[in-house]
């Protein structure tokens, strides 16, 4: 694929990016380099190939899902500034 100067100033145009005159031919040699790359990473065989989370072998950090006291209202809202009938009071700010 390859894009000539009316594509950059079109895809400017959508991007609402100003570009000069003089920058569409740098920008479109740019844009094709881009594809270019893309077009070739495009012919690697990724068939059986796991995603990753990362480039080095890591397990995601789990925590461990045990009951709390999170039902407890009172030592919930021990910690809040304002409270009233077991909420949380908090300012006004859409009038």
């Amino acid at each position: 694929m390859s894009v000539d100067a009316a594509t950059v100033r079109r895809i400017a145009h959508l991007a609402r990016i100003a570009v000069a005159e003089c920058e569409v031919e740098h920008l479109k040699d740019e844009i094709n380099a881009m594809l270019a790359f893309v077009e070739q990473l495009q012919e690697v065989d990724v068939a059986g190939v796991e995603p990753m989370t990362s480039v080095t072998p890591m397990a995601m950090k789990k925590r461990h899902d045990t009951v709390t006291a999170g039902d407890d209202a009172e030592a919930v809202l021990s910690n809040a500034p304002a409270t009233e009938d077991h909420y949380f009071l908090v300012p006004k700010v859409i009038e």
